[in-house]
């Protein structure tokens, strides 16, 4: 019995020590990345991004991973229609030509079995520039509507838009960006 015992446990050890890194599907309905910015000084205006994809890979015993975000720059939600418009013209986003806002990491720092920072590649309006994002929440649990490994966390970042070509306004419009990337994801 003794060994019985001692060979599940050291089978169960094993099988933990070896875990595959798993793979999450980002939830497009809770992961709608947003961005704030001055407005002339009078206030700080609020925008989202409607329509997000990608994918999460996690090996939580290495504490290694990647990320890989695509963010459909033409689902930008200012709450004005015309002002979507604006925003998506060719001295701004120029969605005709970037349609797609991207984010690549395979660089995740953990403390403990939480990611709190992300080191990646951001890519808008065709520059790519190196951001590190502040992981400010991490959960990792079964989903109790999906019935399914999930994963959840909130980001953010400081960035300047006029290194990204996105410079009409400033310094009127504000030129220093906070990006908020909050997303949800189901295990595959």
């Amino acid at each position: 019995m003794k060994r019985l015992i001692a060979f599940t446990l050291a089978a169960s050890i094993s099988s933990v020590a070896y875990a595959e890194p798993e793979t999450y599907n980002i939830e497009p309905t809770h992961s709608m990345p947003r961005f704030e910015y001055s407005h002339l000084g009078y206030s700080i205006q609020l925008s989202r991004f409607d329509k997000t994809s990608g994918t999460i890979v996690l090996d939580r015993i290495k504490r290694t991973g990647s990320i890989d975000v695509v963010i459909d720059a033409k689902s930008v939600n200012t709450g004005s229609a015309l002002f979507n418009e604006h925003i998506q013209a060719a001295d701004l986003f120029d969605t005709e030509m970037f349609p797609t806002i991207t984010y690549k990491s395979n660089k995740l720092k953990f403390d403990g079995d939480k990611v709190v920072a992300v080191e990646g590649d951001l890519t808008v309006k065709g520059v790519t520039k190196p951001v590190k994002l502040t992981v400010n929440s991490f959960m990792c649990m079964p989903h109790p509507m999906v019935k399914k490994e999930a994963c959840g966390a909130t980001a953010t970042a400081k960035i300047k838009r006029t290194d990204f070509g996105v410079s009409k306004g400033v310094p009127y419009v504000g030129d220093e960006i906070t990006l908020t990337i909050p997303v949800e994801a189901i295990k595959q």
